[in-house]
C-alpha cells in the first residue's frame, strides 16, 4: 500500500486548517486545477494553477509554493478534495486516450483495494477515512 496523501505531502498544520476553512472555487483546466480562493475581497487576484502529476498536486504557482518548505494551502486544499482529484485523474485519462473504468481488467469486478490515500491507519479503528467511503470499500459507523 502506498504512502496515504496528506502524509505524503506533509502540511503544517496551519497550511492544513486554512486549506479546510478557506472559500476555495476548483476548476480543471489542461488536466490541472485553477484554484480560487474566494475568501479574497478580490477573488480573481488570488488564483492559482495546481499542477496534478500521477493524482498527486505536485507544485502551484503561487509566491507561498515556491518561497517556503512543504506545500501551499493551494496544493493541501485540492488533496483533501477527492472529488476534485478524482475528476482531473478523469480527465487526464481521457485526454491520453485512456478508458475510464472501475473494474478489474478481466474480471468484471470492482476493484476493492485500498485507495492510494486511505488515512484510516490516522484515525480511530470504528472510523473509516473519506477516501474508503468515498470508494464504497468502508462504511461510516451508525
Amino acid at each position: 500500500m502506498s504512502e496515504p496523501l496528506l502524509a505524503r505531502l506533509d502540511p503544517t498544520k496551519r497550511v492544513l486548517k486554512r486549506a479546510q476553512y478557506e472559500a476555495f472555487e476548483f476548476s480543471l483546466f489542461d488536466g490541472d486545477v485553477l484554484v480560487r480562493n474566494a475568501s479574497h475581497a478580490n477573488p480573481e487576484n488570488h488564483e492559482y494553477n495546481v499542477q496534478i502529476v500521477d493524482g498527486v498536486p505536485e507544485a502551484c504557482e503561487c509566491p507561498a509554493d515556491k518561497k517556503y518548505a512543504g506545500p501551499c494551502k493551494h496544493r493541501v486544499a485540492v488533496a483533501i478534495r477527492r472529488p476534485v482529484l478524482d475528476a482531473v485523474e478523469q480527465m487526464q485519462m481521457v485526454a491520453d486516450g485512456g478508458v475510464i473504468t472501475n473494474e478489474q481488467p478481466g474480471t468484471g469486478v470492482e476493484d476493492d483495494a485500498t485507495p492510494d490515500d486511505c488515512d484510516c491507519e490516522m484515525l480511530d479503528d470504528d472510523f473509516p477515512c473519506w477516501a474508503c467511503v468515498d470508494s464504497g470499500r468502508r462504511e461510516l459507523p451508525n
